[in-house]
């Protein structure tokens, strides 16, 4: 009887993990067992989304995490011949019941192609290539010539701010190197086949 009251409890521990949909903020740790240089932590932006080498920019929340699985298994198959794609999505931060005073703080959230995608507190004027800086600067496959600043207005409009770091290292596009405000998203893409 323990058994049967032990297999149970689990089964529905399980499947209440699998009815998680995920939101913006949540830190997702991704692994794909055919290539382990792809497996890293990322965190679902304010828009809802992730971005992902060989895949790009997935629509993430209100996704399950196994949903989330099967969308990168389609996204990375052609790009490997083992027709067993394993890809595992696991959440990596805990539910919060209340607001803590972290969340309270004027962030920016910096995701895509950076070492350490998140969110990043600014208690001071701070510009773009700190903000990047902060975040453990570019990946392995960022596209340097087109990092995008997207900043929501009050009323829901957004404008977005295209950089060239290619440029700016170059002294062409210093005024590109804008200073952020609360709540900006900074997404650094994945460079394409002749970035």
């Amino acid at each position: 009887m323990r058994i049967l009251l032990v297999l149970l409890c689990f089964g529905w521990l399980i499947s209440a993990a699998d009815a998680q949909t995920l939101k913006s903020g949540d830190t997702l740790s991704i692994t794909v067992l055919q290539d382990p240089k792809l497996d890293r932590t990322v965190v679902v932006d304010p828009l809802g989304e992730i971005a992902f080498p060989l895949a790009g920019h997935i629509r993430a929340r209100g996704l399950t995490p196994v949903a989330l699985e099967n969308i990168l298994k389609a996204k990375l198959k052609p790009n490997y011949k083992d027709d067993t794609l394993d890809v595992t999505v696991a959440i990596a931060n805990a539910p919060k019941e209340e607001v803590p005073e972290e969340d309270l703080k004027p962030k920016v959230f910096v995701t895509g192609e950076v070492q350490r995608p998140g969110s990043y507190v600014v208690r001071q004027p701070t510009t773009l290539m700190q903000a990047i800086a902060l975040a453990g600067g570019f990946g392995p496959y960022a596209s340097k010539k087109h990092i995008q600043v997207r900043r929501r207005a009050p009323g829901g409009d957004e404008t977005i701010f295209v950089f060239n770091y290619r440029a700016y290292e170059a002294g062409a596009d210093l005024e590109g190197n804008i200073t952020l405000r609360r709540g900006d998203v900074i997404v650094v893409p994945e460079r394409g086949l002749f970035d």
